[in-house]
């Protein structure tokens, strides 16, 4: 997934392996080069990425878990 518009440019990748017979794991990077005024703020970006990924991965899991 990549976005080239706005401030902050960014890709994330998501890798899905098997991990044993009835599991699945999924490893997830986010890449990404702040330009401008967000090249600033960045050390105080990373924290709300945290929260937004945590926010996505869960509706993620209870997509796949058939919850949602």
């Amino acid at each position: 997934m990549r976005t080239a518009e706005g401030p902050f440019p960014m890709e994330t990748t998501y890798t899905w392996s098997p991990a044993g017979a009835e599991a699945t794991r999924m490893t997830l990077r986010n890449r990404g080069e702040p330009a401008g005024f967000s090249r600033l703020g960045a050390p105080l970006l990373a924290p709300a990425m945290r929260r937004a990924n945590r926010r996505g991965l869960a509706r993620i899991k209870a997509s796949l878990e058939g919850g949602a």
